[in-house]
């Protein structure tokens, strides 16, 4: 059947007018106009400041909750309630409309300092009828500070949890309370990916190459604590079998892409580098000896070095720094032009960077929220289908239509 020349004319505008608004979108002016802190060179192009970007669908961002004290994690219940960690050391659990459910307060001390506290939670894929919980948590100890990971089962009337057993600790202990990390995520055979912060200090940060300590790195164990069989580093002399991937700064993002099962992580650079880096087995990511990244005094970070061979390069990063805590790929339905994007936290950006991803490269970068002036800590879709973001300042987010 022919159309008439009217509705081809309507057609053909209408997949240019697409079309117009495709190219629009990925060759924009990059998002960030500050001048980098550095001359380093990117190590292929779209490395950094990737072609702005803009939403076009209508979208809002809803407070629903302004009284945490200071959230750190946001799990997604299977009845689309949420888990939340407290940096001062208690869980609470939100109705999907971000009102208080209930308050969970027996957990282990905590050194709610610097930037320790009760951080990362996670429930057992198996949930549902096991009710386990896992988190991670700075602990004091003689030698100093460690990052614990704890489990135990959360009670009928979801007042406490029971049964707490610490299955892990990062090791070596420090006297600092900077940079920890960490995420927990399960993988399909319900063991736990974690990662881990290499404490910040000039005198301990060296060990985030090193395969004796498991700071620094993502650590691959089992709910017991022990490290999943046949890791890259199992079998050789010195290194912790755990390990999975080292040379990490300060990694508090980690999330799975649904498009491809890999593994992704965001860290924070010192002043400049903070990256997106895809975790593959046995690979070393490179701080302290690679980065883009320089010291707060100016100066270089080692010798200077942006790239090197045996080190992976991160998939994207920022100078500026905008300090990327919690991230997260968006699987809901809300706003389908956001499907498949990488959403990230910014702390010191004091926004939510929307990455668009095509074969594991950025290909456009998009600032939301920025006139919030929130810092985001965590992020996750829930159950509805909308983002939803928790900050510093004691807010819960929705953000969807």
């Amino acid at each position: 059947m022919k159309l008439p020349v009217y509705k081809k004319t309507f057609i053909l505008a209408a997949a240019l007018l697409a079309g117009a608004f495709t190219a629009n979108a990925q060759t924009g002016a990059p998002v960030e106009t500050s001048a980098p802190n550095s001359d380093y060179k990117p190590a292929f192009p779209g490395q950094t400041r990737a072609p702005g970007v803009k939403t076009t669908a209508a979208y809002k961002a809803t407070i629903i909750n302004s009284d945490l004290k200071q959230p750190w994690g946001l799990c997604v219940l299977p009845d689309g309630r949420f888990l939340v960690t407290q940096k001062g050391g208690s869980m609470i659990i939100l109705k999907a409309n971000g009102q208080v459910d209930k308050k969970i307060t027996n957990l282990p001390d905590v050194v709610a300092q610097g930037q320790g506290g009760l951080l990362d939670v996670n429930i057992d894929p198996g949930f549902a009828s096991n009710r386990m919980i896992f988190w991670d948590y700075a602990e004091s100890g003689s030698d100093g500070y460690t990052l614990a990971i704890a489990k135990g089962k959360l009670s009928a009337d979801e007042s406490s949890i029971t049964n707490i057993q610490v299955i892990y600790r990062a090791t070596p202990a420090y006297k600092g309370t900077l940079q920890y990390g960490s995420r927990i995520l399960f993988d399909k055979k319900g063991n736990l990916f974690v990662s881990t912060g290499e404490r910040s200090g000039n005198d301990i940060r060296m060990k985030a190459q090193d395969l004796g300590a498991s700071i620094g790195k993502v650590i691959h164990i089992t709910k017991e604590g022990k490290a999943v069989a046949g890791g890259p580093f199992a079998g050789k002399a010195g290194a912790l079998p755990e390990i999975f991937a080292y040379g990490f700064r300060n990694p508090e993002g980690m999330t799975w892409n649904p498009a491809t099962g890999e593994l992704w992580e965001a860290e924070f650079g010192p002043r400049g580098g903070d990256e997106i880096n895809i975790i593959r087995a046995g690979n070393n990511y490179g701080w302290p000896v690679v980065t883009y990244g320089i010291e707060y005094s100016g100066s270089k970070v080692g010798e200077g070095i942006q790239q090197k061979e045996g080190v992976t390069q991160p998939v994207y990063y920022w100078d500026p720094s905008i300090s990327p805590a919690g991230i997260t790929f968006y699987t809901g339905n809300i706003i389908p032009e956001w499907k498949g994007n990488l959403f990230v936290g910014g702390l010191g950006g004091s926004h939510i960077a929307r990455l668009i991803i095509k074969n594991n490269k950025v290909v456009g970068e998009e600032r939301l929220l920025k006139d919030k002036g929130e810092r985001w800590r965590a992020l996750n879709t829930g159950k509805d289908g909308a983002l939803y973001g928790v900050t510093d300042s004691g807010k819960l987010y929705r953000i969807g239509k």
